[in-house]
C-alpha cells in the first residue's frame, strides 16, 4: 500500500498533456448529455412516438459502433494525435451541419449529423482512454483513467445545463395550458409550422456553437507539442490482436459489461424526463433533476477516485452495482416523487463504472493489443443506441397492468445492473489476476 501511495497518479513530465487531453473528456461529456433530453424535445415538436424519437440515440451512439474500430486501426499505424486531430474535425463537422439540417425540418438529417459527429467521438475516446492510461505507472493506471474521467461529467453537466435553459426552457411547443396539457399538439397545421421553425432552430443554435469551441480545440492540439509514440513499433496483423482479446475472458466479458453499463446509464439519463413527465413535470422542470443527478455522479466520482486508494476497484465495482439495483427498484415500484429521486440517486452508484470496467478490462494487455481493445469497449457504447428504442417502446404502452409503463420499463437497466455486478464478483473471484 505505502509503495503504491508513493507513485504518483500523473507525473510533471506528462502533467500538460494530461489536462490538453482530460479536456476532451469534458467536451464529449457536453455532446453527450445536450443530446439525451432531444429524445423528449423531437418527440414533440416533431409529432412522433417516444420510440422514433429514442432513434437519436441509435444515431448518437451507433456512430461508435461504427467507427471504434477504424479509429482505433488508424491510431495503431499512425499516432494518438493524429487520432484525436481527426476525431475533433469529425465533430466539428457533425455539430455545425445541424445547422441545414434546421434549414430543411428533417428528422433523419438531424440524426446524420449527430452519427458524423459520433465518428469523431469514437476516435476521441478510441484514443484518449488508453493514451490516459499510458501516462505513467500501470498500478496507477485506472486511479489515473477515474481522474481524466471525472472531468467527464463536467462537460455533461455544462450540457444539461444549457439544454434546460437555452433550449427545453425556450420551445414554444411545450408549452401547456392551465390543466397541464400541450397546447401545440392542438392548433392547426400552420401554426404548428412555426413554432416547429422555431424550436428547431433553438434545437440548431448551441450545436453550432459547439462546432466553433470544437475547431478552436483542434487548432490548440495541433500547434501543442505532445509524446510521441513510437511509430517505428511493427505490430503483427490485427486479426491476431482479435483472436488474443477473444479468448481472454476478463476482456471479453468486460466487453459486455461495458455495453450494459452505457445502456443503463443512458436510459437512466434519457427517460427521466418521460419518468417526470409522467408525474405532471415539464420537460426544463425535468431536467433539473438530471443536472442533479449529474452533480451527484461527479461528486461520485471523486469520492470514488479516493476510495481506490484504500479498496479494490473490482470490490468498488460490484458494492456499487448493488447499490444501483437497490435504487433501480425503488423507481421501479415506488410511484410518486420517491421513485424519482430513487431515479437521482443511481447516478452516485453509475460514476465509477465506466473507468472502472474500462481499466479492469485492459489490464494486463500487451501494447500492441491494447488499441484494439480499447476500441472493443468504445465499440460497447452501441448499448446506448439499442436499449432506449426498447425502453421507448415500453413508456408507449402506457400503462402495464397497474403500474405506469414508464416505471416498468426501468426493468431493463436494473437487468443492466445486474450484470455488472455479476462481473464485478467474477473479476474477484476469477479474473482476480
Amino acid at each position: 500500500m505505502n509503495s503504491q501511495q508513493k507513485i504518483p497518479v500523473v507525473s510533471k513530465e506528462v502533467l500538460f498533456p494530461f489536462i490538453l487531453i482530460t479536456s476532451l473528456f469534458a467536451l464529449w461529456g457536453f455532446a453527450n448529455d445536450i443530446t439525451n433530453p432531444m429524445v423528449a424535445a423531437f418527440a414533440t415538436v416533431m409529432e412522433i412516438s417516444t420510440a422514433k424519437a429514442a432513434l437519436v440515440q441509435l444515431a448518437f451512439y451507433g456512430g461508435y459502433a461504427t467507427m471504434a474500430i477504424p479509429a482505433a486501426l488508424f491510431v495503431r499505424n499512425y499516432s494518438y494525435k493524429k487520432g484525436i486531430l481527426l476525431g475533433l474535425a469529425l465533430y466539428a463537422i457533425g455539430a455545425l451541419l445541424f445547422y441545414p439540417a434546421a434549414q430543411f425540418e428533417m428528422f433523419g438529417f438531424f440524426l446524420l449529423s449527430l452519427y458524423i459527429l459520433t465518428f469523431g467521438l469514437a476516435f476521441l475516446e478510441t484514443t484518449a482512454n488508453p493514451y490516459i492510461l499510458s501516462m505513467g505507472d500501470e498500478r496507477t493506471a485506472t486511479q489515473r483513467l477515474n481522474l481524466a474521467q471525472a472531468f467527464n461529467p463536467i462537460g455533461s453537466l455544462f450540457g444539461m445545463f444549457v439544454a434546460s435553459k437555452f433550449i427545453l426552457t425556450a420551445l414554444d411547443s411545450d408549452k401547456r395550458n392551465e390543466m397541464g396539457e400541450l397546447i401545440f399538439t392542438k392548433l392547426d397545421e400552420v401554426q404548428k409550422v412555426v413554432i416547429r421553425t422555431h424550436d428547431l432552430g433553438i434545437i440548431r443554435n448551441p450545436y453550432v456553437i459547439l462546432g466553433g469551441v470544437v475547431i478552436l480545440m483542434f487548432i490548440v492540439i495541433l500547434v501543442s507539442k505532445m509524446p510521441k509514440r513510437d511509430i517505428t513499433t511493427k505490430y503483427g496483423p490485427a486479426a491476431d490482436s482479435f483472436k488474443r482479446l477473444f479468448k481472454n475472458g476478463k476482456y471479453r466479458e468486460g466487453v459486455l459489461a461495458q455495453l450494459f453499463y452505457v445502456a443503463a446509464q443512458i436510459m437512466c439519463w434519457t427517460f427521466i424526463i418521460q419518468y417526470a413527465d409522467n408525474l405532471g413535470i415539464s420537460k426544463s422542470t425535468a431536467q433539473n433533476y438530471n443536472i442533479i443527478a449529474m452533480s451527484i455522479f461527479l461528486g461520485s466520482r471523486f469520492v470514488s477516485t479516493f476510495l481506490m486508494k484504500y479498496i479494490n476497484s473490482k470490490k468498488l465495482l460490484t458494492i456499487f452495482a448493488i447499490g444501483a439495483m437497490i435504487t433501480m427498484l425503488g423507481v421501479i415500484f415506488i410511484e410518486g416523487t420517491l421513485g424519482l429521486y430513487s431515479l437521482v440517486a443511481t447516478s452516485a452508484f453509475m460514476s465509477l463504472m465506466f473507468p472502472t470496467i474500462y481499466g479492469i478490462a485492459l489490464n494486463g494487455l500487451s501494447a500492441e493489443d491494447s488499441a484494439l481493445g480499447a476500441a472493443g469497449l468504445v465499440m460497447a457504447i452501441v448499448g446506448g443506441a439499442l436499449m432506449p428504442i426498447l425502453q421507448g417502446m415500453i413508456i408507449d404502452m402506457g400503462t402495464i397492468g397497474s403500474f405506469a409503463s414508464v416505471n416498468i420499463s426501468f426493468f431493463l437497466p436494473f437487468i443492466c445492473f445486474c450484470f455488472i455486478a455479476f462481473y464485478g464478483y467474477r473479476t474477484l473471484k476469477i479474473h482476480s489476476n
